[in-house]
């Protein structure tokens, strides 16, 4: 017996000194657009399955502990996958739900944009899209919905919501065609593809194949013969200022964006940055719904990236957003009750929420408000069946 005693306080002392790990864990899903970059970051091998290629995914941009000389250091794993032409996305998540730390930047995603040497907006810039969801179901899938983390462009005119593009599979056999100006492309009319755009000279296009990248742009694990995404695409941001499509800047977007801007790493900090012009992160309190309105989320268990680009660049090839891992800046910290009925989040269930609800019932949206707070008995929908709900939680 007094074995058993000692090895129950082993295992209880080892769960307590348990730490969310701060790097990746995870890849749930990942599915580029075609890209020059696809079927090599990650690499496909012939006969890969989907899900070898999440593993390699995983391996590519997850974190990990790694131990040298009895301490235990953290390691970023400094690879990245490429997600491709607009749409292409990866869908990420760590070995806990990521806080939302009021007043602070809760988590980053890497990417690998810079500025060109003497500039503070222009170089190498791919701006990529976050959204985040909660485990609504607690099914530990990312089957729930998805709120877009607003970045500075989100209420731009310029910016195309539920923009909507379609690839169709290449005859990787066709005879090429070769751009008679861009010596590189050796395949101007590759990969057909075609859009919802609101501009009627770029419904549809080709995604160009170019000499430095032989293999196959579409990704090979991908099934059917066509590739749907739809999302928020933002403008155009590149210039070739050379004038004869040798020399391409692109333009870094303000903030709210992956591969926008050089990253700041807390665990690799670089004092001969200016931290002013680097992307400090993100906040789950940029989230908005489909309609545009501000949500309130305690917390969340999803990260999803996608490009935001429909852009081609002569020679450098398709606009493609690269994730290169990401970090929780707070991941020890405690994951918040979810209360049903607190529709506007603030901790408790009263009248405010039950006016919320009805309001949510009458077809109207109040700006904050808590998406996870709203169906107190569970059926799926908002009804007259949770303003009851909650006036018994008030009057319990």
């Amino acid at each position: 017996m007094r074995e058993l005693f000692i090895i129950l306080a082993a295992v209880l002392a080892l769960s307590a000194e348990a730490k969310n790990e701060p790097f990746l864990t995870k890849v749930y899903d990942f599915m580029p657009a075609p890209g020059q970059f696809v079927n090599t970051l990650p690499e496909f091998n012939a006969g890969d399955t989907k899900a070898d290629v999440l593993a390699r995914a995983a391996e590519y941009i997850c974190g990990y502990y790694d131990v040298e000389d009895g301490d235990s250091t953290m390691v970023y794993k400094p690879s990245m996958v490429s997600l491709g032409g607009f749409g292409g996305y990866v869908v990420v998540g760590f070995d806990h739900p990521v806080v939302n730390v009021k007043g602070d930047y809760d988590f980053q995603i890497f990417g690998n944009g810079f500025f060109a040497t003497g500039s503070s907006a222009g170089g190498s810039s791919e701006p990529g899209i976050v959204m985040v969801s909660y485990d609504a179901n607690g099914n530990g899938i990312p089957d729930d919905p998805w709120y877009e983390l607003a970045g500075s462009e989100y209420n731009s005119p310029k910016t195309q919501h539920n923009f909507t593009i379609t690839y169709y599979k290449p005859d990787e056999n066709k005879e090429k065609t070769p751009d008679p100006i861009v010596k590189p492309i050796i395949d101007n009319t590759y990969i057909r593809w075609t859009s919802n755009d609101v501009n009627p000279d770029s419904v549809s296009g080709y995604v160009y194949k170019n000499q430095y990248h032989s293999q196959s742009y579409w990704p090979q694990w991908a099934e059917g013969e066509t590739l749907t995404f739809t999302g928020t695409k933002l403008c155009n941001n590149a210039e070739d200022k050379s004038g004869r499509g040798s020399y391409w800047v692109q333009y870094c977007k303000d903030w709210g964006y992956v591969d926008n801007r050089t990253d700041y790493d807390p665990y690799s900090p670089r004092e001969d940055m200016d931290t002013a012009q680097m992307n400090r992160g993100f906040k789950i309190d940029w989230a908005v719904d489909a309609d545009g309105v501000p949500v309130h989320l305690p917390m969340v268990h999803f990260i999803k990236v996608y490009n935001a680009m429909n852009q081609y660049c002569g020679w450098l090839g398709e606009t493609s957003t690269e994730v290169a891992g990401g970090i929780d800046f707070h991941p020890q910290a405690v994951a918040p009750q979810v209360l049903k009925g607190d529709a506007d989040g603030n901790g408790t269930v009263d009248v405010s929420d039950v006016t919320m609800v009805i309001n949510r019932i009458l077809g109207q949206k109040s700006a904050g408000y808590n998406p996870l707070g709203f169906d107190l008995d569970g059926n799926g929908a908002v009804d007259v069946s949770d303003v009851t709900s909650q006036i018994n939680v008030i009057l319990q």
